[in-house]
């Protein structure tokens, strides 16, 4: 099969090609996993300040210059990045993003009609109500022939506005994976300072979606049956940072307990992953949970909210705990639930199941599967 990812985005920070894949580890990943798992050609074809084209692990990456900065307008056909996918005579295209459906209709336009077009959510979240846009928005997405979520569950309004027009369009694949892998329990403790019996991990943003303040209040109310635990909080920005600070701080029971790290470089959170027995997050919504992915390939236990990518990651919850968001109380009884397991026996619970489901190898089988169910199906209504 040979298949053409679409990058609409439009990266104004970047002057070099190979930087932006060096940053866009995703779009890497994942081209590379189509490769892995037996595409017979991968292409990405994504909008840039200048021409270049790069040859990756056997995957052609061409940028295109279309004349146009930043986001694509509506009425822009993006015609200089259509005619490249064209020019590839691909059997699939895959949108990355599922705000580009302007630019949907017209690349449906431009490639020839037996190729399969899909789009994969990236967590851009249901348009607001607008009745002249919605409809709009309803005609224009209909040129794709399938749509790509980490959950299933995560289609429901875009089915009740009709902007996804047929539940038989919606698809299951884990939006990405993770390169990261386990080290050496007593060199990642060392190394990140990352302790306790058990020792306790938090990794996102400290804002009202992730929902620290829920999360420092249930580690409270766990502490009596949690004598040895710690929590180690790792985060890049968030306005309830404040708001956290103060929590500790008022709390004798959290502040000998809660180490608020900050930002850590990216090379380093292998280890933090590593030294933690437990990662919990109390998010109420995500597009996937690429926090949770790391921490499960690293055998930390999860112990994170009950949303659907995060039960689409935990297989339904068969592996960590899940809790309501939101809940206090839920996340104390969830953490004490999972410190009485034998988390070393858990630990490598989660890495095979993280070979098994998440991988980059899981998903690019995954990927391809789908990708060949939907173009069947476009085969079989011609």
């Amino acid at each position: 099969m040979r298949i053409v990812q679409v990058g609409y985005e439009f990266d104004e920070r970047l002057d070099d090609p190979d930087a932006l894949l060096d940053r866009y580890v995703t779009l890497t990943g994942w081209s590379d996993a189509l490769v892995g798992a037996g595409a017979s050609e991968v292409a990405v074809v994504h909008r840039f300040k200048r021409e270049a084209a790069i040859r990756r692990h056997g995957v052609d990456y061409v940028f295109v210059r279309d004349g146009a900065a930043g986001r694509p307008r509506i009425w822009s056909p993006t015609a200089a990045v259509h005619a490249c996918v064209a020019a590839r005579r691909p059997d699939l295209v895959h949108v990355n993003g599922t705000d580009f459906y302007p630019q949907m209709w017209w690349l449906r336009r431009a490639i020839d009609g037996q190729a399969a077009l899909v789009v994969q959510d990236h967590g851009g979240g249901v348009p607001r109500r607008r009745v002249i846009v919605n409809g709009l928005q309803r005609r224009l997405m209909r040129a794709a022939d399938g749509f790509l979520f980490t959950a299933a569950a995560q289609a429901g309004q875009w089915l009740d506005r009709g902007l996804v027009a047929d539940r038989r369009r919606v698809f299951e694949v884990l939006e990405a994976s993770t390169s990261l892998r386990p080290m050496d329990r007593d060199n990642a403790r060392a190394i990140s300072g990352v302790h306790g019996r058990p020792a306790l991990l938090w990794v996102g943003r400290l804002n009202a979606n992730k929902d620290p303040l829920t999360v420092l209040d249930g580690f409270e109310r766990a502490l009596p049956d949690l004598d040895g635990a710690a929590l180690t909080m790792v985060y890049g920005e968030g306005g309830e940072l404040p708001a956290v600070q103060a929590r500790v701080s008022a709390s004798s029971a959290l502040r000998d307990r809660v180490r608020l790290a900050g930002r850590v470089p990216a090379d380093r959170m292998a280890a933090y992953f590593s030294a933690a027995d437990i990662f919990v997050l109390g998010s109420h919504h995500e597009g996937s949970g690429y926090a949770l992915i790391e921490a499960c390939a690293c055998g930390a236990l999860p112990v994170v909210t009950d949303i659907p990518s995060f039960r689409a990651i935990t297989g339904g919850g068969r592996v960590g705990v899940l809790w309501k968001p939101g809940d206090a109380l839920q996340c104390s009884r969830a953490l004490v639930a999972a410190a009485r397991r034998d988390l070393d026996v858990e630990g490598r619970a989660m890495r095979d199941h993280f070979e098994r489901h998440l991988s980059w190898e899981a998903v690019g089988h995954r990927a391809l599967e789908v990708y060949g169910e939907i173009s069947a199906r476009l085969r079989a209504s011609m």
